[in-house]
């Protein structure tokens, strides 16, 4: 990968030198701004965030103490060097104390200036890299974010476990809200990628027009407000995993460069020339049928074979309500961590017998993500008691009808045909799981715990009946 771009603030009285300096600086692939007073710099640190401070001590005015103090309280990760002729240790603990990274004394070599500040760029990056992968590391995976234990969840806990050792592409279909982004994490960090970054984008939730630049990246002046070199997610993700959300909202023409970055693993930085190569698994996902945009045109038909390498497909919460105690419990853990062990105590632990029952009675359209901003509206209106009622919950769960035993079967004075009656459900039932799974007599199989050969040959029966 290219080196990204590094900004440097170059603060220096004497012309003469200022311009020597920043022309060889410039040689060695830095993005130099000058400034000929300490008044200038604090004015473009107001204006720009640099990567490099290099300042002379002893200035006209505001000297280079106070630019290094003032360029380190705005931007705490800026490296700040300070350059002076009259240096002595006092004054270089005194630079350490205001927040200098290193201290040089003039005359110095313009090659032992640019490896100090090398150095200090490496230093800086692989801190930062450590404190994200830390962060990262921490948050455990393992599949738990992705809660269930019904059939469904079974085989889709089956199918991460299959999926997250390869570095083949995924796209994960559903509803919106039942977790999409939650299973790509889950993907992630159960994968040889996981040391590396996990990078999310939302299609949908970016303008067109600034869309190819967040994806690509941009170099300075590529348009309006281009102020300098831009990283994009796709170049933020290398050796790591991509998570493309929302991917069918793409316009025609970044779905074309999308498959020639997914093809080729390279791609150029809007307004730039230069090819990048990438190293990175993409995961995409979508509410939409992708399929059927393909057919109504609206979708690159090769981009989406690319992306459906390895379709998983998310069910809706009202298709796996058996999970949904499991959930409830896992949402009022999570809120009463969040609340700190000071307001734990008053939050509520479990939620009564009939709101739970009011909560499967519910359809969902919201999913999993519905079910969480309602436990933890409950939990908020729940007033300190210790358990979730039905009164806590939102007025359109209230109203839902609770489930019902099914009606004990009626037997006629005359009898019934039995074997009939028995054909009829059966015939039902099949219809109902072949619709479920859209015609896959596979899945259909599975959901009536049934071989996909037994299946195939009750159809043929039912047909000839």
């Amino acid at each position: 990968m290219p080196e990204p771009s590094k900004h440097l603030l170059l603060v220096e009285d004497e012309a003469a030198l200022r311009q020597a300096i920043a022309e060889q600086l410039g040689d060695r692939g830095y993005l130099v701004e000058q400034a000929d007073s300490g008044e200038t710099a604090l004015a473009r640190l107001g204006e720009f965030a640099f990567d490099i401070i290099v300042t002379d001590l002893r200035l006209p005015g505001v000297d280079g103490s106070v630019v290094v103090e003032a360029a380190v309280e705005r931007y705490p990760d800026i490296i700040a060097i300070v350059v002076t002729g009259y240096g002595t240790d006092k004054d270089a603990v005194e630079a350490g104390k205001h927040g200098a990274w290193d201290f040089v004394r003039k005359p110095f070599v313009i090659d032992d200036l640019a490896a100090r500040l090398d150095s200090a760029l490496e230093q800086r990056r692989l801190k930062s890299e450590n404190a994200y992968l830390r962060a990262q590391l921490e948050e455990r995976y393992r599949f738990e974010g992705v809660v269930g234990k019904g059939r469904a969840m079974e085989q889709l806990f089956q199918l991460l476990e299959t999926v997250s050792a390869t570095n083949s592409t995924i796209l994960i279909t559903g509803e919106t809200g039942t977790g999409k982004e939650v299973v790509a994490r889950a993907i992630h960090h159960n994968s040889p990628r996981r040391v590396h970054r996990f990078v999310a984008l939302n299609c949908s939730a970016i303008p067109e027009t600034l869309l190819e630049a967040e994806l690509f990246g941009h170099v300075r002046g590529a348009f309006t407000g281009a102020v300098g070199n831009r990283q994009g997610r796709l170049e933020q993700s290398h050796k790591g995993t991509l998570f493309l959300d929302e991917v069918g909202t793409m316009s025609a023409g970044l779905q074309m460069k999308l498959l020639r970055a997914l093809q080729e693993r390279e791609f150029e930085r809007v307004g730039d020339s230069h090819t990048t190569k990438v190293d990175v698994r993409v995961i995409a996902a979508t509410h939409n049928d992708l399929a059927r945009l393909v057919a109504d045109g609206q979708f690159r038909e090769d981009l989406f074979y690319r992306l459906n390498v390895i379709p998983v497909r998310l069910p809706p919460l009202r298709d796996r309500k058996e999970d949904i105690p499991l959930l409830v419990q896992h949402f009022l853990e999570k809120f009463r961590d969040l609340a700190g062990a000071e307001s734990a105590g008053r939050r509520p632990t479990t939620v009564s017998q009939e709101g739970m029952r009011r909560l499967m009675s519910y359809q969902w359209p919201g999913n999993v993500r519905q079910l969480e901003n309602t436990i933890e509206r409950a939990m908020a209106f729940c007033a300190g008691r210790s358990q979730i009622d039905v009164s806590d919950l939102p007025p359109e769960i209230q109203n839902s009808q609770e489930p019902s035993l099914p009606a004990a079967v009626a037997l006629p004075e005359d009898g019934v045909d039995l074997d009939a009656f028995i054909a009829t459900i059966e015939r039902d039932l099949i219809r109902l799981s072949l619709e479920r799974t859209g015609g896959n007599k596979g899945q259909a199989a599975k959901l009536l715990n049934l071989k996909r050969t037994t299946l195939v040959e009750k159809l043929k029966r039912l047909d000839r009946a």
